[in-house]
């Protein structure tokens, strides 16, 4: 049985009083407003309830206690428009009504999102929404919600407590709980296991760099790769960062926040696959022996690279990773990274940016992320920008010319470490809400855990 997150109690534990919670449409509110008292309307009138989605209102008793709850929703599928409801009601146990037009998985995946906070999503304190785990919809939600509680705390965590040693060991513990095969490379480990690239942006911190390999699931499934950008602190490195741009730096290892989430709730599912995680953990730091502007360093799969900047250390790292990971040509490769200010300019914080080569993928990801409510944008790896990776040095660059491009100069790199795998996409996440919405608190942010697990449950689940 799935663990209960914050926000939510099982039915079984749950009191016998709670209280009613309505998540309706539009449409059917109503016939709801049909069947409730005189005094509940008479109280909605009297202070102005739209009706509207996303209204939401206390429904009194006669005898002046809490008698229900309300919320309007536009999208009676959308986790994240009932979640609005859990932010705008008392503290309380709360039972989702059998009227309601969300379902009862829906309402509780909603509900632990918006209930989250980090160092206290398991708190009782708030409102608690009744849920039966032994429903298999209930518990699909469950999982999903335990794996978003994870991605976000380690987003959140500051970097002197969640370093590259600190991230592996999560995803060691993650794949310890399912019984997966865990390995991990350090230091100069990483040399002698051909993983140069790593081992050059994490070199000059104090805390090693190291590459995480979790294996889990049957041998003879089909093979289903993630790879994450873990850089637990970025400074820039050389080329430094002004103090500004460091300040959410701590949220630079969103990738491996995301993938590692996405492998838990994989596991938890029991999905039929070979799954195959890979996280490169590193700390961009500055000392003597740091990366230079300048330099020529090798990769895993033997193309040198020329540092046109020192701050495009995330592409390294998962050169390094992507190499390994298609050297066993993979059903699905999917790579995540907090990658590139270029596409956070140009899609914004709340929207992804999506490359793969892979039409019929990016068609399966689209579906996926309508399903989930958890857009992606796709944008082209265009092949006329591949001449501004050229050095006149070594095989390629790690930057653009001129700053046009960034995201997808930055995809185009990582597509150079990809040849043997029949379909492979890469997403560049912001990882950060930077302003609250509903069900999703101002903070680290698993972003598109949602769209990516449907897309695996639709192809290897359903």
């Amino acid at each position: 049985m799935n663990p209960v997150p914050g926000g939510l109690v099982a039915s079984a534990e749950a009191p016998a009083a709670t209280t009613a919670a309505w998540l309706v449409s539009e449409a059917e509110l109503d016939a709801c407003r049909a069947r409730w008292s005189a005094t509940a309307n008479a109280w909605l009138d009297a202070v102005g309830f739209s009706g509207k989605a996303g209204a939401t209102a206390l429904l009194p008793a006669p005898d002046g206690t809490l008698a229900g709850v309300v919320g309007v929703v536009d999208d009676p599928g959308s986790p994240f428009a009932a979640a609005k409801l859990a932010g705008a009601v008392p503290a309380g146990v709360y039972r989702l009504h059998p009227e309601s037009s969300v379902g009862a998985d829906t309402a509780a995946l909603g509900w632990a999102l918006e209930r989250y906070r980090y160092r206290r999503s398991g708190d009782d304190d708030g409102p608690r929404l009744v849920v039966d785990p032994a429903s298999a919809a209930t518990a699909r939600a469950l999982r999903l919600a335990e794996a978003a509680v994870l991605g976000r705390d380690l987003v959140n965590t500051p970097a002197n407590k969640l370093g590259p040693a600190e991230l592996a060991e999560r995803v060691v513990g993650v794949g310890e709980r399912f019984g997966a095969t865990v390995t991990t490379r350090i230091g100069d480990d990483l040399l002698e296991a051909n993983y140069p690239a790593i081992h050059a942006v994490g070199r000059a911190s104090a805390r090693a760099p190291r590459l995480v390999d979790l294996r889990w699931g049957d041998p003879g499934a089909p093979k289903l790769t993630l790879v994450g950008k873990g850089v637990c602190f970025d400074t820039g490195g050389l080329d430094i960062k002004p103090a500004s741009n460091m300040l959410l730096m701590k949220k630079d290892m969103g990738g491996a926040a995301v993938t590692t989430a996405l492998a838990q709730a994989i596991m938890a599912a029991d999905l039929p696959v070979r799954l195959r995680l890979l996280v490169p953990a590193v700390e961009n730091a500055i000392a003597g022996d740091a990366f230079r502007p300048g330099d020529v360093i090798a990769t895993r799969k033997g193309l040198e690279v020329e540092i046109g900047n020192t701050d495009a250390e995330g592409r390294l790292i998962l050169a390094d990773a992507l190499a390994d990971a298609d050297d066993e040509a993979p059903d699905l490769l999917l790579d995540a990274a907090t990658l590139t200010g270029a596409a956070r300019v140009a899609l914004g914080a709340e929207l992804p940016a999506l490359f793969t080569p892979d039409d019929g993928l990016a068609d399966a990801l689209a579906t996926a992320a309508a399903e989930a409510r958890d857009p992606l944008w796709r944008l082209p790896l265009h092949a006329g920008y591949k001449k501004g990776l050229e050095s006149p040095v070594a095989d390629l660059n790690n930057t653009g010319e001129g700053g046009f491009a960034g995201a997808i100069t930055a995809a185009l790199f990582l597509e150079r470490f990809v040849e043997r795998s029949p379909r492979w996409a890469h997403l560049d996440i912001y990882g950060h809400n930077p302003k609250p919405r509903p069900g999703r608190p101002k903070g680290g942010e698993a972003t598109a855990l949602f769209a990516l697990w449907r897309l695996v449950e639709r192809r290897y689940g359903d």
